[in-house]
């Protein structure tokens, strides 16, 4: 048992990128891997004195969550932030992909700004981000990529055009990422979640409301839930801890998966 573990929790001294790393799914995994002693560094396009006591709350090992602030849909700010995460800390060794953005609308009714934002965000990110930290881990022989994807990377629902393609995109870029490093020492996965109750859920929940005119209860049981056979939401903690196992060396082998955390949703 003392031997699994300590293929488990073989990660002290290594750096994280997490984006979106100060609420929700992403906080989740900070504060995971933070435990089994990464070096974790929280993105948010938010200043730091919003998120950060949240991040210090839970400060073990000596050593707080650090913050970089960049807008993921700004190449320039991606490359920025990179920079100064190696210049401060030093390079990358594990990145997690998970910023994300929504906007639910009919296609013919939705914004052409919207459906870039989310491109940019969603997916234009984690490529860029990948191919910065990507040298750096083929160097040293290691690295881990993990891309928070989604049950809609796999399959589709109505008026979310741009939200499905970058989620399918980003499935992808995954695949070929696990390729073309599989000989490196560096595995590429996806999380594809189901629904799982986040700030950003909870803002869809009111446009879902909107554009199905339901109320809340009916959004979450008849829509949000509806495809999910167990019914209830996906916990933080779930996402957090399949990430976690991810990075470890018993993952190892594991690389250009879609694995889906969705209450059976896409089994059907």
């Amino acid at each position: 048992m003392n031997s699994m573990k300590n293929r488990i929790d073989n990660l002290d001294g290594r750096r994280a990128l997490v984006t979106g790393g100060t609420s929700g799914i992403g906080l989740g995994i900070c504060q995971r891997l933070h435990a089994l002693g990464v070096h974790v560094i929280a993105n948010s396009h938010e200043a730091p004195d919003e998120p950060l006591p949240n991040l210090h709350a839970g400060d073990i090992c000596g050593r707080s969550i650090d913050f970089v602030q960049a807008d993921m849909s700004d190449r320039a700010k991606i490359e920025g932030a990179v920079l100064e995460i190696e210049q401060k800390f030093g390079p990358i060794d594990i990145l997690v992909n998970n910023v994300g953005v929504q906007h639910v609308a009919p296609i013919t009714e939705f914004p052409p700004e919207a459906w870039q934002q989310i491109l940019d965000i969603n997916l234009s990110s984690a490529f860029h981000l990948t191919k910065l930290t990507l040298p750096h881990m083929k160097a040293q022989k290691w690295g881990r990529i993990i891309n928070v994807a989604s049950a809609h990377g796999l399959v589709a629902s109505s008026y979310k055009s741009a939200y499905v393609v970058a989620k399918h995109g980003l499935l992808g870029l995954t695949k070929v990422t696990a390729l073309e490093h599989a000989q490196d020492g560096i595995t590429c996965n996806a999380i594809c979640p189901g629904y799982v109750w986040t700030p950003l859920v909870e803002h869809q929940l009111e446009d879902q409301c909107k554009v199905h005119g339901l109320s809340r209860q009916d959004v979450i049981e008849n829509i949000m839930l509806q495809p999910q056979p167990t019914k209830r939401f996906v916990e933080v903690e779930e996402i957090a801890e399949l990430a976690a196992f991810l990075c470890g060396d018993l993952a190892k082998s594991i690389t250009g998966a879609s694995l889906a955390v969705d209450g059976g949703w896409t089994a059907k």
